[in-house]
Parts: structure tokens; C-alpha cells; sequence
């Protein structure tokens, strides 16, 4: 395999994944210099989670009409710009605008990211590539706290953004060096209604969600903004149905494959989406620990997250998707289960051995959901696959914070005080539960679904998409 182009496309990811999560210690120390609250300044966090969700679903297109390797250096220059507007904004209004601008940027990079690593790679590899393109998801959420208080602590929070600048400027450069020519490709033109419905579908879910989990604004205002995007998904689905050309490709659903990844994936992700968000809260508020120690802890997950690219492909080759997948899934619910049992008495030998279980077990999970996505799906409609994956993943994450944070609100106005160890141990039985369920998915899966990407038994010629058969047939 070359792993050029996978540790290329990783670079400018974990740039984004970083980023997302890296300004949220240092939230005080931006609200004090720009005149806010940093209850308001989150307004800034759910404009970036707004904008990937209006423009993820127009990537596909984008990377067929004016070229995929194109589209991805564009993206970088375009989060580079935002980076640049945030390190230089004097207000809340210009903080948020310069946030959104990167958001746009950060909305192509991931899923087109993910289509040139497709079309690059021969489907029997895909799996030791997406081992590398899964890392910075999982890796930069855990390190982008630590890193934030430090940066903050010992230069000022500006470099958070303007370290972006060179880091995205040589990605530009090995983009230009190493990724494979696309050509722009004869393309219909854009559904334009549909990336009206699809944008507020997506992106009213999104703000709903994060109002409602943390509630800057009164929480009816995120409970509307939900349903509005809900009826905005409904008028969707209705408006594809009898476009000719809709901008989400819903009949790949159609394929029993391309449907477990996807909807598995996803219900997976609920629970994984809110173990950042509990994790550092129960070391800070349960534990009494500072965030840098927080930080420290939680980071031996990433450590696990690397470790386990090395034999992702193996393990997959030897098991199989469906095998591999239904046992990860229960295993990784089952070390999301036991972070519920931490307590300020618990060995910290034996809390980072079970973090970085969980990190090794997420891994492998994300590498194999990622790439069974593409398995049954044709060179030809991978542009269309690429965005659905990239609007689920937004959304489940979104709603695991929201699903945490809405488990701890409840679970504070039942006993009527401040969070407590409980409160926290309660969340985290919940979301691995949840995370479970995901399990389900997979156990519709056929035993050979996916081995001409994973190799495992005999080989056979890639399968394009096919309608998925109902039992008996």
C-alpha cells in the first residue's frame, strides 16, 4: 500500500479534528480579550458544527465538477483563511463569522479527503488505508485539550489558530506533490433545492442539539430548531424521491452493507461522541483533578487508537467484517460501560489500561465501519456514498453530546443538587448501552459482506450495488 497519500489526507484531518476541540480550554481566555461571556463564545463552537453540516452534503459534487485532489486544496486554503480570521477577531460577532468560514473548509476536507483515499486505493488495501484515516478523528478530540491548555497557558491563545497557517500550507504542498490527478467530471446540475432542505435539515438537528445540551440559549429555541430541521428532512426525502438527480443519494440505503455501516456506525458513534464530553467533566468535577491532568489521562486513548493501526488490517483479514465488527462493538460498549465504575479510589494503572483498551477497540471499530461503507459501493458512486457517511457521522456525534449532557441535566433535577460522581457513572451506563445497539446492525450482515475489501476467505470480484434481497429471497 502506498501510504503516502493516507498519512497526507491524515495530516490535514487531524488539523480539523484538533482544532474543533482544541479552543474549548481555551474558551475564558478568548471571551476575556474579545469583551464576551464564555457561555456566549459558544455560540462560536456550534457555527463550525453548523457550517459542516450545510456543506458536507454538497462535497461529493463539488469533487466530481471541478475535481476531487482540487477540492481538497482548495478546502485547506479555505480553513486556512478562517484560522487566520479567528486568530485576528476582536468580537463575538467576527469570533463566530470566522468560525463558520473554517467550518466551510473543514466541511470539505474530511469527506472529499475520504474520496480521494478511495478512488486512490485499490479496494483490497482500503482497510490498512482507512487504519491511517481514522486516527485523527479519534486522536484529535484527546489531545486537543492538553495541547489548548498549553498553548494558552505558555504563549497566547492566538497560535491555537495561526499554528494552522504552516501545518496547512505544507499540506497544500503534498497534496500538490503526491495525490493522483482527478479530472473534473461530467456532472448534473446542482440540486439546488435539495441543498436548501438538506442544509437546514442537517444543520437545524445540529444547532438544536447543542442548544439543548448546552444551554446558552433558553432550551426551547434548540427543541424548535430540532423540529424544524426534522420537517426540513421529511420535506427531503419527499423532494429526492422525484428528483432526477437528488443531491443525497438515498437508494445506495438500498444495499444491506452500505445500510449496516452507515446506520450502525452511527448509533455507535452516539456513544462514542459523548465520551469526550464526559470524561474530562467526571476526572475534573468528580475526581477533582485539573484539566491538564484531566488531559493526561484521557490522551493513553490516542496512544491505543495509533497502536491498533498496525494490525487493523490483519484482524479483519483473519475475522471477517461481520464477526470483528459485532464483537467490537459490544466490546467497546462494554469500556464505555466500565468507565461508569471510575472512581477517585480506582488505580490510575488500571484506569489507563482499560482507556487504552477502549482506544485500541474504537480504532479497529472506525477503520472497519469506514471502509465496509465503500465495499459494495461503485467507483462511480462513491462522490454520492461519501457525503451520507459524512452527514451521519456529524449528526450522531452531535447527538451523543446531547444525549450526555441531557442525561446529566435530568439526572441533576432528580436528586436537585450539583453534579456528582453518580450523576456521571448514570451517563456513561446509558451511552454504552446505546452504543450497543449498534451491534444489531451487524449481525444482519452476511458472513462474506465486505472480504473483497477485507480479503478475508476467498477473494471474489468486488460486487457493485445491488438492491438488498429480504430474507427468503
Amino acid at each position: 500500500m502506498n501510504r503516502i497519500i493516507p498519512l497526507i489526507l491524515a495530516v490535514a484531518l487531524f488539523m480539523e479534528n484538533m482544532d474543533s476541540t482544541v479552543i474549548a480550554t481555551s474558551l475564558p481566555a478568548i471571551a476575556v480579550d474579545i469583551q464576551t461571556s464564555p457561555i456566549a463564545l459558544k455560540l462560536a463552537l456550534t457555527a463550525y458544527l453548523v457550517s459542516l453540516a450545510i456543506f458536507i452534503p454538497i462535497s461529493g459534487w463539488m469533487a466530481d465538477r471541478f475535481g476531487a485532489k482540487n477540492v481538497f486544496r482548495a478546502a485547506i486554503a479555505v480553513f486556512i483563511l478562517g484560522s487566520v480570521a479567528c486568530a485576528i477577531s476582536n468580537s463575538l460577532p467576527a469570533f463566530v463569522v470566522s468560525r463558520f468560514l473554517q467550518g466551510i473548509g473543514g466541511a470539505m476536507m474530511t469527506p472529499v479527503g475520504r474520496l480521494v483515499l478511495v478512488r486512490a486505493t485499490p479496494k483490497s488495501e482500503l482497510v490498512a488505508a482507512m487504519s491511517w484515516l481514522t486516527v485523527p478523528a479519534l486522536v484529535g478530540p484527546l489531545v486537543g485539550p492538553p495541547i489548548g491548555g498549553f498553548i494558552t497557558t505558555y504563549f497566547t491563545w492566538h497560535w491555537i489558530f495561526l499554528i494552522n497557517v504552516p501545518i496547512g500550507l505544507i499540506g497544500i504542498w503534498l497534496a500538490t506533490r503526491f495525490l493522483p490527478e482527478t479530472d473534473a467530471a461530467e456532472t448534473p446540475p446542482l440540486d439546488f433545492t435539495g441543498f436548501v432542505l438538506s442544509g437546514i435539515a442537517a444543520s437545524g438537528v445540529v444547532f438544536g442539539l447543542s442548544v439543548v445540551s448546552l444551554p446558552y440559549l433558553p432550551p426551547a429555541i434548540g427543541f424548535i430548531t430540532v423540529a424544524v430541521g426534522l420537517v426540513s428532512g421529511i420535506l427531503y426525502l419527499l423532494h429526492a424521491r422525484r428528483a432526477q438527480n437528488p443531491l443525497l443519494a438515498l437508494e445506495l440505503f438500498r444495499n444491506q452493507v452500505f445500510r449496516s455501516s452507515v446506520l450502525g456506525g452511527s448509533l455507535f458513534r452516539i456513544g462514542i461522541g459523548a465520551v469526550p464530553f464526559l470524561l474530562p467533566l467526571m476526572f475534573q468535577i468528580g475526581f477533582g483533578l485539573t484539566p491538564f491532568q484531566s488531559g493526561m489521562i484521557t490522551f493513553v486513548s490516542a496512544i491505543g487508537a495509533i497502536g491498533m493501526k498496525f494490525v487493523t488490517a490483519l484482524i479483519f483479514r483473519l475475522a471477517g467484517f461481520r464477526r470483528v465488527l459485532i464483537s467490537g462493538s459490544l466490546v467497546a460498549a462494554g469500556s464505555i460501560a466500565i468507565y461508569g465504575l471510575f472512581t477517585p479510589e480506582t488505580p490510575y494503572v488500571l484506569m489507563l489500561a482499560i482507556l487504552l483498551l477502549g482506544g485500541f477497540i474504537r480504532s479497529m471499530f472506525f477503520t472497519g465501519v469506514n471502509a465496509l461503507s465503500y465495499a459494495e459501493v461503485s467507483a462511480e458512486d462513491t462522490s454520492k456514498a461519501t457525503p451520507i457517511t459524512a452527514v451521519f457521522q456529524q449528526l450522531s456525534i452531535a447527538l451523543g453530546v446531547a444525549l450526555a449532557g441531557g442525561i446529566l441535566e435530568v439526572s441533576t433535577s432528580i436528586h436537585g443538587g450539583p453534579l456528582t460522581l453518580s450523576d456521571f457513572h448514570t451517563a456513561f451506563f446509558i451511552v454504552a448501552a446505546v452504543s450497543a445497539v449498534a451491534s444489531l446492525s451487524f449481525m444482519r450482515l452476511a458472513p462474506d459482506a465486505g472480504n473483497a475489501v477485507s480479503g478475508h476467505g476467498r477473494l471474489s470480484t468486488p460486487k457493485t450495488l445491488e438492491p438488498a434481497r429480504s430474507p427468503g429471497e
